[in-house]
């Protein structure tokens, strides 16, 4: 639920932060081999997540055990909340406290046809993980790859732990890029039913695929 967490609470595995899955702990524990640092072990999982599934806002998906961790890590292109379930889950498998957090955002450099797609510029539950250091509560975004932020001019955000590290609100002239207009809270698991909930008041059916095997649409602005 959200709300204030204690850090020992923020270490547990889930269902969707399923951070004890075999999986989870083998890739957790090979990105941060020989890292003690538990700074650098952030940086790590934070950049490698990062690259790892290129961030593609039209795979969304109503499939609940697509949410789970071990499913999003060897899966494809996806988005924002998907990342950010297996970041948290990955920190947690490597002892680091980690929690879910959500914002709602406006994105003013969005694509011309997801905007036509999405009725709208706010994107809600933008998902990002939040890491407990020296009695806080910081936030990093993993959702944005390096080769898409260069392609809309803003550069690729690092995240160790030490401060926040969300989408930025201009881009490299300056112009808009990201707006943060609602924070939703932290959570210790992904509120699955609330998202959907949500993104169906917001999108109708636009947006979410029917299935994760089923087409996607074809937008250049977020192709390779």
């Amino acid at each position: 639920m959200s709300g204030q967490h204690e850090p020992s609470d923020a270490v547990a595995s889930g269902y969707f932060v399923d951070s004890d899955h075999p999986a989870i702990r083998r890739f957790a524990s090979s990105v941060v081999e020989g890292a003690d640092d538990p700074h650098e072990r952030v940086r790590r999982l934070f950049a490698e997540i990062r690259e790892r599934l290129r961030y593609n806002p039209y795979r969304v998906t109503p499939d609940r055990d697509h949410y789970k961790a071990s499913s999003i890590l060897n899966g494809g292109p996806t988005w924002c909340v998907p990342k950010a379930v297996l970041l948290t889950a990955s920190l947690r498998a490597v002892g680091i406290p980690a929690l879910l957090g959500f914002s709602d955002v406006r994105n003013h450099l969005s694509s011309e046809q997801l905007l036509s797609v999405m009725g709208t510029d706010l994107f809600v539950y933008h998902g990002w993980t939040a890491v407990h250091f020296d009695g806080q509560w910081h936030k990093g975004s993993p959702a944005f790859n390096t080769e898409l932020c260069e392609r809309f001019g803003v550069p690729p955000l690092d995240f160790d732990g030490t401060q926040d590290a969300l989408l930025h609100a201009a881009d490299g002239a300056g112009r808009r890029h990201m707006e943060y207009v609602r924070e939703r809270g932290m959570y210790l698991d992904l509120p699955y039913d609330d998202i959907m909930r949500t993104l169906h008041e917001t999108y109708g059916s636009r947006l979410a695929q029917r299935g994760a095997a089923g087409p996607v649409r074809q937008d250049p602005a977020f192709e390779p």
